[in-house]
């Protein structure tokens, strides 16, 4: 069926209910995006989405499968509906944006099965895109076992070889490259998928607001159905209730260009407002860490000669970062359970004992007496039950010396029951440990449970091995940002990320939240020319992607010893900033290049970043976007005959003064980028 047939078919259906007053719709405030409400002869519901009358998503499922009650899908009855409209401001603690317009509208529909439980099917629509959830909210006083979440989405019109999408359920979570293949190649992703129509449409398709619900991937249904799968637990159930429940937010973001996507705050609206009745204590900065010359093999986790967590390690790096206006220092291996193979030594850690050549005390004290923040690693090892049991006493320690900042991690085991991979470990209802993947129900409340109580310490999270960012941190502000990426680790021991990566990055796992990429080397062929283990990177790009890739907690990965040998290119790394006024996402093509300005809070300065993949090209960059008033412009660009394979070390650096009105063209080397500091004269 063509097109053009198929929506006419979609539209008699709609218009047969409406007559029967069966089919409810509704528009974003400005009327571009629509979706409809409709039910079929089972009376199971329905609906679809139009951007600019083009049917972006045909008639996809609505309901919910139980294992254990009735279903909620078919012999449904909409008993009412109710609209609703906001048009208001709110101020982030922090964040991309200082200042977020939530402008909706609203419509909640009461619906009732022939067991007389009541359901609100609420939609909010926006004029970035669509948020739908299920409201649970009479007649599910008791156990609730969810078997499947029947939502789908109908995909209408995807352009071949426009889906960007990552493979779920494989071993190392979300850290692998982005599959780009027509939608017919989808198998089974994780969220945010991202596709662009035939007549240029950008969607990504997400969630937000994850809470106490198993989070989902999507499988490919055939026939550009894309179906809602809710992850199991080790049992194979999927989300278990007590009592009313409700369920994140399913969310549609809708734009015409690639750089809309990522201007959304879609995400943010969906979530609760703060939770926190403080929230001074939460500072963003830049970090450096004992860490990469752990992944490149210069250092070791575990004691011995190569020992990086040492205490005289940790004062060395305290001082050069209290001289060079960096305001933490990641420290991992502190703590007692690294020695041997730690990725098995879950059960052992401890996470209130340092180990015999790390002085807490001496360390924490010259910390606090430099101005420098320390940001340590409490790592897991995937054995949830022992971090469970000591999680009190870990963030009570981190408290006592004055640490308000943590990075977790959950590198874990493979080979578990019964999934094939990395999976985390819980006992199960007979006392046995079993093994399940981290983005279940059960480790949803883990991760959940784990900013709660670090915020009672005042703590904030870096979580690395996470589950994706669903927009949590307006509700939690501490929860700051996570991995949940292949990152910048990967081209230290790996076959490494290709330049086009962090091109694609932006328009997908970055729309759910902040990324801890750990960008900023300098060395990028830290094991020679000749090594396969390399940054594929020119030094200008690394300058360029700490403005790309959003973090509030944004690390400057490399050693102090390239940092000294470059200090003129390291000069902007000390000048950015890492809490924004505003960030405008000036182009972008996924997969291809973008450039973005950032205007950093309180001080009027604005810092720009641009990339591009493994492609040479030149950007015509347009100072419109400045206030009044002229800025000394600081460019870090490519240098000549640069490029990431041959020789990625150039980095010209040039000034001049602009305003709104200047205009300049930039040359990006394959695999380049620049980087710009502009500040107010």
């Amino acid at each position: 069926m063509t097109n053009l047939l198929r929506n006419f078919a979609i539209l008699m259906v709609i218009m047969s209910c409406s007559a029967n007053n069966n089919s409810f719709d509704i528009t974003s405030p400005d009327e571009r995006i629509k979706l409809s409400i409709f039910q079929d002869n089972k009376n199971s519901l329905h609906y679809l989405i139009s951007f600019n009358n083009e049917i972006i998503l045909d008639a996809s499922n609505l309901g919910i499968e139980f294992t254990n009650i009735p279903d909620f899908k078919n012999n449904l009855k909409i008993v009412s509906i109710k609209r609703n409209s906001n048009d208001y401001t709110w101020e982030q603690p922090w964040g991309e944006n200082r200042f977020i317009n939530d402008i909706h509208n609203e419509l909640a529909i009461l619906v009732k099965d022939k067991l007389n439980r009541e359901v609100i099917f609420r939609i909010k629509a926006f004029n970035d895109g669509i948020g739908f959830r299920y409201e649970f909210n009479k007649g599910f006083d008791g156990k609730s076992v969810i078997e499947n979440e029947l939502t789908s989405f109908n995909i209408a019109n995807a352009k071949d070889d426009s889906v960007w999408w990552l493979e779920a359920y494989k071993k190392d979570r979300y850290e692998y490259r982005y599959n780009q293949s027509s939608l017919s190649e989808v198998s089974v992703s994780h969220t945010p998928l991202t596709y662009i129509t035939s007549n240029g449409t950008h969607i990504s398709l997400h969630e937000a607001a994850l809470l106490d619900y198993s989070s989902y991937v999507i499988r490919n249904g055939g026939t550009n159905n894309l179906e809602l799968e809710l992850v199991p637990a080790y049992d194979g159930t999927k989300s278990t209730h007590y009592g009313n429940f409700i369920t994140p937010w399913r969310t549609i973001q809708i734009s015409d260009t690639a750089k809309g996507l990522i201007d959304s705050s879609l995400i943010l609206n969906l979530n609760e407002p703060n939770k926190l009745e403080n929230t001074d204590w939460i500072k963003t900065g830049k970090y450096m860490g004992i860490w990469w010359g752990m992944h490149i093999g210069e250092n070791t986790w575990s004691t011995g000669p190569n020992l990086g967590a040492s205490t005289a390690e940790a004062i060395r790096y305290i001082d050069f970062i209290a001289e060079n206006n960096i305001d933490g220092l990641l420290i991992e291996g502190w703590n007692i359970g690294w020695d041997g193979n730690w990725i098995e030594n879950g059960p052992i850690f401890k996470f209130n004992k340092p180990q015999p050549f790390f002085d807490m005390d001496k360390v924490s004290s010259h910390a606090k007496k430099m101005g420098v923040s320390l940001i340590m690693h409490n790592e897991t090892s995937g054995h949830v039950p022992n971090y469970e049991l000591q999680m009190d006493d870990a963030y009570d320690y981190l408290e006592k010396h004055g640490v308000h900042h943590l990075k977790t991690g959950y590198v874990g085991f493979s080979n578990g029951y019964p999934f094939n991979g990395i999976e985390k470990a819980r006992p199960n209802e007979s006392g046995d440990l079993v093994y399940e993947w981290n983005h279940g129900q059960r480790m949803i409340n883990h991760y959940t449970k784990s900013i709660i109580e670090s915020a009672k310490r005042k703590i904030a999270l870096n979580v690395h091995e996470p589950i994706k960012p669903t927009g949590l941190r307006r509700t939690y502000p501490n929860m700051m940002t996570r991995e949940g990426v292949r990152g910048q680790e990967y081209n230290a021991w790996s076959d490494g990320n290709d330049p086009q990566h962090t091109t694609i990055l932006p328009f997908t796992r970055m729309l759910a939240g902040p990324l801890d990429f750990t960008p900023g080397v300098f060395d990028v062929w830290f094991k020679g020319e000749d090594d396969s283990s390399r940054i594929r990177t020119t030094v200008a790009k690394q300058l360029a992607l700490m403005v790309v890739l959003y973090s509030p907690l944004q690390m400057a990965a490399d050693l102090p010893r390239n940092y000294l040998k470059r200090m003129d290119v390291f000069k902007f790394i000390k000048d950015l900033g890492t809490d924004w006024e505003k960030s405008i996402t000036l182009d972008g093509k996924i997969g291809d290049y973008i450039v973005i300005a950032r205007e950093e809070k309180h001080t009027g300065s604005w810092f720009i970043g641009g990339i591009t993949d493994e492609n040479q090209r030149s950007y015509d960059l347009d100072f419109s976007f400045l206030p009044e008033g002229n800025f000394q412009a600081t460019i870090y660009s490519d240098g000549d005959n640069a490029n990431w394979e041959y020789n990625p070390f150039p980095v010209n650096i040039s000034g001049q003064s602009v305003n709104s009105n200047s205009k300049i063209t930039i040359d990006m080397a394959s695999g380049g980028g620049f980087a710009i500091s502009l500040i107010k004269e």
